[in-house]
């Protein structure tokens, strides 16, 4: 099963490299076709629905990693066992609203599907397919919170404390603030 897990949140976050490599690609072919006198339909369409789509695909690998942003003052400064307690108490309150977040995007995608939406711009895109990404990768984010909140459950330190920890053991302060 941890297999399996850590494919999905690479899978996610080979996803969110793949977007950002299309946005980056759009803008190379915006700059070339200008220089052309030319136009790329919908580019601007696409970068926004790519910039979407690598942000959420990347939330469970990120939050796995221990590099979203985590304020720990109050929850440092209790012993093991209140640690624990608190920690699996935030994970559960994030659950929660991760599966909100996950529900909702995904009756906001299948709305869009029913109703087939599509874009205003100069190309008609489906607005279903890039909303698609924010119910996945919320859901992703879902599964990795509950992943971590059984961890804890079990007694386990949470991943992205051991990373943090292991970052500031090699010296890498990067992604405190």
């Amino acid at each position: 099963m941890r297999r399996l897990l850590d494919a999905l949140y690479a899978l996610g976050a080979g996803l969110a490299a793949l977007s950002l490599l299309g946005i980056f690609l759009i803008m190379m072919a915006q700059v070339a076709m200008r220089e052309m006198q030319m136009q790329l339909p919908a580019a601007d369409d696409i970068s926004a629905y790519l910039c979407v789509a690598t942000t959420f695909f990347a939330l469970a690998a990120t939050f796995k990693r221990g590099e979203l942003i985590r304020v720990g003052m109050g929850i440092e400064r209790l012993g093991p066992a209140g640690r624990r307690w608190a920690e699996a108490l935030v994970l559960a309150l994030a659950a929660a609203v991760m599966a909100y977040v996950t529900r909702w995007t995904f009756e906001d995608m299948l709305f869009s599907w029913q109703i087939e939406e599509v874009a205003q711009g100069t190309v008609p895109i489906p607005l279903w397919i890039p909303k698609l990404a924010m119910p996945l990768g919320a859901g992703l984010l879902l599964v990795a919170i509950l992943d971590e909140l059984a961890g804890v459950l079990r007694g386990a330190k949470p991943s992205y404390v051991v990373a943090a920890e292991e970052r500031a053991a090699a010296g890498d302060f990067s992604a405190e603030v």
